[in-house]
């Protein structure tokens, strides 16, 4: 029996540094726009994401990214532009951790032995 379609949910930790704390919340709404909006625009079919804030909730991380795939190549791609831009050539946040995980995967692997 073959396995169903796998959806991928992507934490993506990471702490907001300085430099982008330092900037305005203007200037921070501009990078935003211009660098990271056109690449969640371009991978939106195939890569879904969500922004959580947990600077008050957690020492060491800031931010969670909360990304949803079936498509791992169009999550590799999204995460290389990302990677492009200032958020980390700045740097402005500092990536603390990408957990990978698959919901509820144990029943596929149940439903799959023979």
């Amino acid at each position: 029996m073959a396995p169903t379609p796998t959806t991928y949910t992507v934490f993506v930790l990471y702490r907001a540094l300085p430099a982008w704390l330092g900037l305005s919340r203007t200037e921070r709404n501009e990078v935003f726009a211009r660098q990271v909006g056109p690449i969640f625009a371009r991978y939106e079919q195939q890569v879904q994401v969500r922004l959580f804030d947990a600077e008050a909730f957690h020492a060491d991380v800031s931010d969670v990214l909360l990304l949803t795939t079936d498509d791992l190549n169009a999550y590799y791609f999204f995460m290389e532009a990302l990677r492009d831009t200032d958020l980390f050539a700045k740097p402005y946040i500092v990536l603390k951790d990408v957990i990978m995980t698959r919901e509820n995967g144990f029943r596929d692997y149940e439903t799959n032995q023979p």
